[in-house]
């Protein structure tokens, strides 16, 4: 008997449909407008959990781990001012190693990015305007792999022809995408909220992952929530998104439940990936944390960490095959 989707599986685990609406697809079909608190399922799990096959440091070939996918004798080191992402540490990790051969992982954020990517298209056509460029990733509670899940998605999107990434870290309590790429923190969005002298655009690293930017949390402070809140926080935005326009900018923030920022944050952005462990997250943290972050009118779910039976077909496992 087959189990279904992944998300239908969520479903009878959820009991999803006892409070989400129609997803925006279904909606065009029935030529109907969508209700503002609309919470859209995406269908895929990427992230690792037991017994899940995830990339492995024996089956990406070195040359993407120490030089982006370029061959040695072609390669030539970057300017000073490129941060070197650490590929080695990404697929210790089990993520996406950019230029690596397409798996699993790589076709499954390929699936979320798409439905990201066209809702940010319709949200631009509403008064939301240029914030459409802008997604937040977040959780109900730690643990449940949004910090995973923003990484691969930034890597999954600066892969577009058409974009540019700028991933921001928003978790001001407990900061970690600097570190989860083997780099340094420096000035981040925190020095920028607190101190108007401080040009965004300053602060920007970029890296040697083309079309990836990052901006890091900035020295921490007990007033977070407060200088998000404030309007300072709007003119950065906008400064941010106006410095580039092919720019889509994401932000990992720390969960929903344990922190206040991740809500205020929602307030300003076009929309919402909400990650949902399905080892983990109870219906109820998922009802709360959606309330939480009902700011923004566009909230997605992606189910994380789903165990896969040996032996089933998986998204990736096509470009595997032979003939």
């Amino acid at each position: 008997m087959t189990q279904g989707s992944l998300i239908e599986q969520a479903a009878r685990v959820y009991d999803f449909d006892a409070y989400f609406r129609a997803s925006p697809a279904a909606l065009r079909q029935a030529d109907a407008p969508a209700p503002a608190d609309d919470v859209r399922p995406i269908e895929r799990a990427p992230a690792p959990a037991a017994g899940d096959v995830m990339p492995t440091l024996a089956a990406i070939p070195v040359e993407f781990l120490a030089h982006g996918g370029e061959d040695e004798e072609d390669w030539t080191p970057p300017p000073s001012d490129i941060a070197l992402i650490d590929r080695t540490m990404l697929a210790e990790k089990g993520m996406l190693v950019p230029g690596a051969p397409v798996g699993a992982l790589a076709e499954e954020f390929r699936l979320i990015k798409r439905q990201l990517l066209l809702t940010a298209d319709e949200v631009g056509e509403g008064p939301k305007g240029e914030r459409a460029r802008t997604i937040l990733v977040g959780s109900g509670k730690p643990g449940e792999g949004k910090t995973f899940c923003a990484i691969n998605l930034a890597i999954s999107l600066a892969a577009e022809r058409d974009v540019e990434i700028l991933l921001v870290d928003a978790d001001f309590a407990k900061p970690d995408v600097m570190a989860s790429l083997g780099l340094d923190d420096s000035t981040g969005l925190l020095d920028v909220l607190g101190d108007p002298t401080i040009d965004p655009e300053s602060c920007v690293v970029r890296t040697d992952v083309p079309q990836l930017s990052l901006l890091p949390a900035g020295k921490r402070s007990h007033a977070d929530t407060e200088l998000l809140a404030s309007r300072r926080t709007e003119q950065v935005l906008d400064r941010l998104l106006a410095a580039n326009p092919r720019r889509i900018i994401v932000f990992d923030t720390p969960p929903a439940l344990a922190a206040s920022p991740a809500s205020v944050l929602a307030l300003l952005v076009g929309q919402v990936m909400l990650v949902v462990r399905a080892d983990r997250t109870t219906e109820a943290d998922v009802r709360e944390a959606v309330q939480l972050l009902d700011g923004c009118e566009e909230i997605a779910l992606v189910l994380n960490s789903v165990s896969y039976e040996p032996g089933r077909g998986r998204f990736g496992s096509y470009y595997g095959q032979e003939g």
